[in-house]
């Protein structure tokens, strides 16, 4: 079982406080949800788990051992995976030379993404976004990673697309964390943790139906 958690997280950007004082444990293997508007502070929330922003205070554990200082590098090859919101894939590189910088062999990608089968020789940066987002996941999945956080994992994919990559998600072993708007349809009625961010803090802890209720 992994977990990983924020402890009374502060993350500045110049004199702007983003996070104040955020506890949240994202337990696995399962899903953990952080919902929010934009500027609430959910995706400040996973970049300070992957150690791509500094907190200014509190502290970051992963297995109840405080990784506040480890850089995210490192964070990376202990086996903790981040896909962002923005520049996830190689725009420049073919979309197999992508899934080849995260294994040799991409068929357990392309079982999950057939979509992707006919773009292979495509290059990332000519596919539209939804597209983009399931290469990324793709790279996510053959990572066999034992953190996974996504930053709005579903964003421009189709209806059927969205619950077939949350239906992937939720069969990771592994601890997964994703930022979203609002709760997705597919996650309605299955097990997930949910918190809630508005204006860097903390509103709402609870699990998802709890949420929907």
């Amino acid at each position: 079982m992994t977990t990983v958690a924020l402890r009374h997280a502060r993350v500045r950007y110049g004199p702007l406080e983003a996070l104040h004082g955020v506890g949240l444990t994202a337990p696995g293997p399962g899903l953990t949800v952080l919902l929010g508007r934009n500027g609430s502070g959910r995706s400040t929330a996973l970049r300070a788990l992957a150690g791509t922003v500094p907190l200014s205070g509190g502290a970051v554990l992963w297995d109840g051992a405080d990784v506040t200082r480890v850089p995210a590098y490192e964070r990376a090859r202990r086996g903790m995976c981040l896909v962002p919101e923005r520049q996830a894939v190689f725009g420049s590189l073919t979309v197999r030379e992508n899934l080849e910088l995260a294994a040799r062999a991409p068929a357990v990608a392309l079982d999950a993404y057939p979509q992707l089968r006919p773009l292979l020789q495509r290059r990332a940066g000519t596919l539209s976004g939804g597209e983009q987002r399931m290469l990324a996941l793709s790279r996510a999945l053959l990572a066999r990673a034992r953190v996974v956080l996504v930053d709005e994992p579903a964003q421009g994919m189709s209806a059927a697309v969205a619950a077939r990559t949350y239906e992937l998600l939720g069969a990771l072993d592994a601890c997964v964390v994703v930022a979203e708007q609002r709760l997705p349809p597919a996650l309605r009625g299955r097990p997930a943790i949910v918190y809630e961010l508005r204006r860097g803090a903390v509103v709402f802890a609870g699990e998802a139906g709890e949420l929907a209720n």
